[in-house]
């Protein structure tokens, strides 16, 4: 059986009288995916469906960054409880990941994508009406599940939903979602803010119950719309070997309506894709793949140490510049993600298919690295001048992670491998980022009471530890036919 590995050579003969696309293999769908859905099609709108799971992931991870201090006060919590409490969903996402990658593979991206959207109904609810910590920490570790398993479904459809280059390419859809998580952050900043100036000063202890139970809003309405819009990924059904099945969906999603070749379905001579096992892990750190692992995987862990450490902390690092009110600490912090890192995100999304993931990522590493260096220099600030420099370090800090490894931290770890390992090598990645954001919200408030503003010394090892990695790994996954490695590795078995 002859397979084609690029986009404009997919098997397009048409029998008499029928001018449809041919799909004699999983290579001739992926062909048809890279060239672009058709106009007025519903792939867009499932893109836009599996960015709405990474707001939900964003939106829960971020929406307890005002509400500790109630927490610990209603029930009546020591350091160590209120550890627990925040850690809980960090937890459940490091267990999530593992094995949403794994499932995202085995038993394919739909069924995956709206199990999970359960988890965060659930465990929404039970947060809002929590009657004590142990409750609260369980539902929030049952919500960092949801999470972790969202984040390889939420990639694997961003990539294989999407073109391979030009306008809408697979890179600037997968980057995306950094855009989409500072959107989130800002959404719960801005309920914060609107719950905050309404709720009476007695009622202050329902805040936090309100924003955590906001969460199951946006995820009842993707349930909602799942049938209408909602499909399984066309190159995962090929790779099975469900031809007809990657046909139909060709036809829904894409607007192509595609004629899958008889032949081809009676070939028992036909290449055998590779199957989901939990051994897909090890390939991961194999061959190829494993200059991709250590490159992505430093990318993930430097951003994600780093980030949580600075953007997390804002709200307290704000208060500490300005010494001011929570209402000015909520807008600043609003202001610096919506100004600088959700429109850095935005800009990476637009320039990622000209300058590639490789320089934007340099380009951002060398932003924080030098805003973090700044910090530390400036150290506490003392007069208004000081201040205003020390919140410039902090917006540049912020614009870096949105122009580079903000977004494609992603990009890195979901097209560096091809459909049939995409799942767990995003899973993998996301494990070891969140074991990573796990300890760096451990460390930073006790290493910023130990040291102050020097802190910013040992976080500007992260993205020193990025940018080595970028320069030892020069590796461009935008623009790149990844599946294509994986079709020619099975016409050779």
């Amino acid at each position: 059986m002859s397979v084609s590995l690029a986009p404009d050579r997919a098997s397009t003969r048409a029998a008499a009288g029928d001018a449809r696309p041919v799909i004699k293999s999983a290579a001739d769908v992926s062909s048809l995916v890279n060239r672009g859905a058709a106009v007025g099609s519903d792939a867009r709108i499932v893109v836009a469906i599996a960015l709405g799971g990474i707001f939900l992931d964003a939106y829960d991870l971020g929406a307890l960054a005002f509400g500790m201090k109630d927490i610990a006060r209603e029930f009546s919590l020591t350091p160590i409880g209120s550890g627990f409490v925040a850690a809980a969903i960090t937890f459940g996402a490091i267990i999530g990941a593992f094995l949403g990658g794994y499932l995202t593979d085995k038993v394919g991206r739909y069924r995956v994508f709206m199990a999970d959207m359960f988890f965060f109904v659930v465990a929404a609810i039970a947060c809002a009406f929590a009657p004590n910590a142990w409750v609260l920490g369980g539902a929030r570790f049952v919500m960092g599940l949801g999470v972790g398993i969202d984040l390889p479904v939420a990639m694997a459809f961003l990539a294989e939903f999407s073109r391979l280059q030009g306008r809408g390419n697979k890179a600037s859809r997968v980057a995306m979602w950094c855009p989409v998580w500072y959107a989130a952050i800002s959404v719960s900043y801005l309920l914060v803010l609107g719950l905050y100036s309404v709720l009476p000063e007695h009622n202050a202890g329902w805040l936090w119950r309100l924003i955590l139970g906001f969460g199951a809003v946006p995820a009842i309405a993707i349930i909602a719309i799942r049938s209408r819009y909602m499909s399984e990924s066309p190159v995962w059904a090929a790779n099975q070997g469900d031809l007809k099945g990657a046909a139909a969906i060709l036809k829904r999603s894409y607007g192509i309506d595609a004629r899958v070749d008889d032949t081809a379905l009676a070939a028992s001579g036909a290449p055998k894709p590779r199957r989901a096992t939990w051994g897909n892990y090890g390939a991961l750190l194999r061959g190829v793949y494993l200059r991709r692992t250590v490159l992505a995987t430093v990318i993930a862990i430097a951003s994600s140490f780093a980030y949580n450490a600075v953007a997390f902390g804002l709200p307290v690092i704000i208060s500490s510049f300005l010494a001011q009110s929570m209402l000015t600490t909520i807008l600043a912090s609003l202001a610096l993600n919506l100004c600088f890192a959700f429109a850095g995100g935005l800009f990476s999304v637009r320039t990622v298919p000209k300058y590639g993931a490789w320089k934007l990522s340099v380009v951002g590493y060398a932003f924080q690295l030098a805003a973090l260096i700044g910090l530390a220099i400036v150290g506490k600030p003392t007069n208004g001048a000081e201040v205003v420099i020390a919140i410039a370090f902090l917006a540049a800090f912020l614009l870096g992670q949105g122009v580079g490894p903000g977004s494609h931290s992603m990009t890195f770890a979901s097209l560096s491998y091809p459909t049939s390992l995409r799942g767990v090598g995003v899973g993998f990645n996301q494990t070891l980022m969140r074991a990573s954001s796990t300890v760096s919200l451990f460390l930073f408030p006790v290493l910023s009471a130990a040291l102050g503003t020097k802190v910013f010394w040992i976080i500007a090892v992260a993205p020193l530890a990025g940018l080595v990695a970028l320069f030892a790994v020069r590796w461009e996954p935008s623009g790149y036919d990844v599946d294509a490695e994986d079709f020619a590795a099975q016409t050779s078995r």
